[in-house]
């Protein structure tokens, strides 16, 4: 099933997700040691929780990050619009996920608290689904790293819609 884009009006200016990321900071209630005393942003403790668990460059890291916030944004901010992430920036949508108390920040900040479900199907979809959800995070405001979702284009990590609210 594919949806058509519907116009929008172009967003003033491109959207951050380092920002977007580190606003949640505010509605963060639980961590397991106090990270904000040290000065660590959101955006700094996932990448490094990123860099701890994958063996990449802190750039890559970024880069991951970057677009699996983009992806969730879109995810939330879209939801009649079907979107398909790529194993590789799925590595970031993933880390989010694992960091609970962030991630249940994430949805209380963009999601008026309600949780958005990441219930993935066994086999990974091969029909282009990953480069039309470039396309589609372009049309909703962000500037998504093409070379990450090219690497992904025909295999996607797709998400069981029947599952009530997933991305």
């Amino acid at each position: 099933m594919t949806t058509a884009l519907e116009p929008r009006t172009a967003p003033s200016r491109i959207r951050d997700p380092r920002e977007l990321l580190n606003a949640v900071q505010q509605h963060v209630k639980h961590l397991p040691i106090n990270v904000f005393d040290s000065g660590m942003t959101l955006w700094d403790r996932e990448i490094a929780l990123l860099l701890r668990d994958n063996e990449m460059v802190r750039d890559m890291a970024e880069r991951i990050l970057g677009n699996a916030v983009m992806y969730m944004i879109t995810a939330i901010e879209r939801p009649d619009w079907h979107l398909g992430v790529g194993k590789l920036v799925d590595k970031g949508v993933h880390q989010i996920y694992l960091d609970t108390p962030v991630l249940f920040a994430f949805f209380t900040a963009y999601n008026d608290g309600e949780f958005k479900h990441h219930a993935p199907f066994i086999q990974r979809r091969r029909d282009g689904i990953v480069l039309r959800t470039a396309d589609m995070l372009r049309e909703n405001g962000f500037t998504p790293d093409e070379e990450l979702w090219a690497v992904d284009g025909a295999n996607c990590s797709p998400c069981d819609d029947k599952v009530p609210d997933s991305h």
